[in-house]
């Protein structure tokens, strides 16, 4: 079993859509990034690939690479779920927290979990997405922007016992 721990955060953009977890949310400024701004699906990439110990999202999709512009997050998350597969892990849990004090996540949650199950192939109940604020404190409480935290546990076919050093 691996464990692995994502995190990523965006100003908001009032000339951009709002994508969270894959799923449109409107009536709200999307997020500021290189590619759709989707911080749900870059935190999970990131958890991903750091308990299949493969490096971050920025070595995989790094934006100073023009094809990764307006990128869909969720090709990308789509991506780092074959590599882990390409090292035998699946996806066994998924933990989400979204910091914000706007949008309220809540409405969107279900939305959030099928489109994050579909992409990762694992149950809707082992998907959890919750919203939470920052009780009007620094840039978050602000309005400037959100923050996402990601876990993910991850299991290798066959177990890990090969990979250890003696």
């Amino acid at each position: 079993m691996r464990i692995g721990f994502g995190y990523d955060s965006h100003r908001f953009d009032g000339a951009r859509p709002l994508v969270l977890g894959g799923v449109r949310i409107p009536d709200h400024p999307g997020l500021r990034g290189h590619s759709d701004g989707d911080a749900i699906a870059h935190a999970v990439t990131d958890a991903l690939l750091g308990a299949a110990a493969l490096g971050d999202i920025g070595r995989h999709f790094p934006p100073s690479e023009a094809r990764w512009k307006d990128a869909d997050s969720m090709e990308l998350l789509a991506r780092a779920v074959e590599l882990i597969g390409e090292s035998n892990f699946r996806v066994c849990n998924l933990d989400v927290t979204v910091i914000t004090e706007q949008p309220k996540i809540a409405p969107n949650v279900q939305g959030m979990v099928a489109r994050l199950s579909e992409v990762l192939g694992t149950a809707p109940d082992a998907i959890s997405v919750k919203g939470k604020t920052n009780e009007g404190m620094g840039w978050i409480g602000s309005g400037e922007g959100m923050a996402v935290h990601a876990v993910a546990l991850l299991e290798r076919e066959g177990g890990d016992d090969a990979r250890r050093v003696p």
